[in-house]
């Protein structure tokens, strides 16, 4: 087994699923602390800010700080300010705190409604009419739209709500523009993680439950993938379909 440096580690379904503890998941991070392996939880959602993060980890059993979180919000305004030299960047945000606090945290960026220079698409369980107007309006008058993460949908007890890729599949719909995405699955997220701690592709792993987001990232960025049972994707969901490096039933097996 490759010794690994950094564990790059999902939430929802390989630490937690929902308010349910993945017993697994909290006991690998344990291990991970007492052999100094490092890791980051990289995570899709950007409805929480990274403090908000540390404290629902907490009451998973799992005590950590926000320098090992990782989300799009972070990664989207890494990613904005490296593409702009502007001293000020206009942007339009749909999204929640999580969005909003990590974006307007950098004196670079500005609300402007009328002619921004981005509009950054988050999950927003307010979506309104007008909001998806003021975004329609400004993508079709040149502004650069950017989704957060592609997640149609997202789990919430045994159902499905949509997901913010839902969102900006309608926004896309009406502007006539399909959006940048910054989440897994996309390089861009795993990319701005290792930049931020400093490892190199082949020292990390990605840890994930979700084969189309977590593990297609792995593929995506060339970082190898750890794919977890514990949460969306079952083993009969991936037969056919290309193979994750390694394939636990939980993360009790995988030895360190």
């Amino acid at each position: 087994m490759k010794d690994y440096s950094l564990f790059l580690i999902d939430l929802d379904g390989t630490i937690y699923r929902g308010k349910d503890t993945v017993e697994s998941g909290v006991r690998f991070v344990h291990r991970l602390d007492k052999a100094n392996k490092n890791y980051l939880f990289l995570t899709n959602n950007t409805t929480r800010t990274p403090q908000m993060v540390v404290d629902k980890l907490h009451g998973h059993g799992v005590d950590t700080d926000i320098a090992h979180i990782y989300t799009p919000s972070m990664a989207t305004a890494s990613y904005i300010l490296e593409k702009s030299h502007k001293k000020k960047i206009g942007i339009y945000i749909i999204g929640q705190i999580g969005l909003w606090r990590e974006l307007l945290k950098h004196p670079e960026f500005e609300l402007n409604e009328k002619n921004p220079d981005y509009v950054i698409v988050g999950m927003d369980t307010d979506l309104t009419y007008h909001k998806v107007l003021v975004a329609t309006y400004a993508i079709r008058h040149g502004a650069t739209f950017i989704g957060t993460n592609a997640d149609m949908n997202l789990p919430t007890g045994d159902e499905l709500i949509p997901g913010n890729g839902s969102q900006c599949v309608m926004i896309a719909a009406a502007s006539g523009q399909k959006p940048l995405y910054i989440g897994k699955p996309e390089s861009i997220i795993v990319n701005m993680a290792l930049a931020k701690v400093g490892y190199t592709k082949s020292e990390s792993v990605l840890v994930g439950d979700n084969y189309d987001t977590d593990i297609k990232a792995g593929f995506n960025s060339q970082v190898d993938q750890l794919l977890v049972l514990t949460g969306v994707t079952k083993a009969k969901d991936i037969k056919g379909k290309r193979q994750p490096t390694i394939l636990v039933n939980n993360l009790d097996e995988f030895e360190l």
